[in-house]
């Protein structure tokens, strides 16, 4: 079984992995920037994992500044806000669920603008000139 870091790999994705590369991880990212949930208690309800496992989860996430950690008025819970990094997630989130959606089976959702409804899309666009780029012309560089 692959471990949870990848020491001997020097690339962005590998340290990304590191982060948010389990599932639960995904799961309650989804649900923090989708589903607006900030409570302990609103994600072990909504994904139904083990409290342990949760916590050590929001815990790493604050670490790595995708969270903070405020507390809660006096007998309530802490709450787990997203940070600028984490809401930046977004995009991955999004890119997934249309390759899902695409290539394992459509689920129920789909993304669109809340200011008229319309459905949005990652896409691959030129840096400078923000033209389209096709999938087929993309390739690996060293910075």
């Amino acid at each position: 079984m692959l471990g949870r870091l990848y020491e001997k790999q020097n690339c962005s994705a590998s340290r990304a992995l590191e982060l948010v590369g389990e599932r639960w991880s995904l799961l309650i990212l989804r649900d923090a920037i989708f589903g607006g949930y900030t409570r302990f208690s609103q994600f072990q309800k909504s994904l139904g994992i083990a409290t342990n496992i949760l916590a050590k989860r929001l815990e790493d996430f604050v670490e790595a500044g995708l969270m903070d950690r405020r507390p809660g008025a006096a007998g309530e819970q802490s709450e787990y806000v997203l940070t600028r990094k984490g809401m930046e997630f977004k995009t991955v989130i999004i890119a997934l669920t249309e390759w899902g959606d695409k290539w394992v089976r459509p689920g129920p959702i789909f993304y669109c603008n809340q200011s008229d409804g319309k459905p949005v899309e990652v896409q691959l666009r030129r840096a400078g000139n923000g033209k389209q780029a096709d999938l087929a012309d993309v390739v690996a560089a060293l910075r």
